[in-house]
């Protein structure tokens, strides 16, 4: 599992790592199963807090990409298609709304902007 940190992001640590986390499930990258390395020994790797990382691994949890066996570690959790789904859909939404706030910025219509995406959805 790779995180790579940013000390110059505007986004806290354990955001960070949930979001890196959730990106490698969401590519198929991390599977159903595998285990994550343990807080202390992600903690170590990172150079961080324990602290950070149990909150990382807990909001994981939380939103279900994670499964914590206690004595275990965590891991992988079992993904529902409609979880991945909506946390795609969030992530997208997330993603346009930094182009349309960048295109309202430039003075670019609606319809350029739709123009845009369509050309760039067709390139796939």
């Amino acid at each position: 599992m790779d995180i790579l940190i940013s000390n110059t992001s505007g986004k806290p640590i354990y955001e960070q790592i949930t979001s890196q986390v959730k990106a490698q499930i969401l590519s198929g990258e991390l599977k159903a199963g595998d285990a994550l390395p343990g807080i202390r020994t992600l903690a170590k790797e990172l150079r961080i807090s324990v602290i950070t990382t149990k909150r990382a691994y807990e909001d994981l949890e939380r939103d279900g990409f994670v499964v914590t066996v206690p004595g275990k570690g965590s891991f992988v959790a079992a993904q529902n298609v409609e979880l991945l789904h909506e946390e795609a859909l969030r992530q997208t939404e997330d993603i346009l709304q930094q182009a349309v706030d960048a295109a309202r910025r430039g003075g670019v219509t609606r319809e350029e902007l739709f123009q845009q995406l369509s050309l760039l959805w067709e390139e796939e």
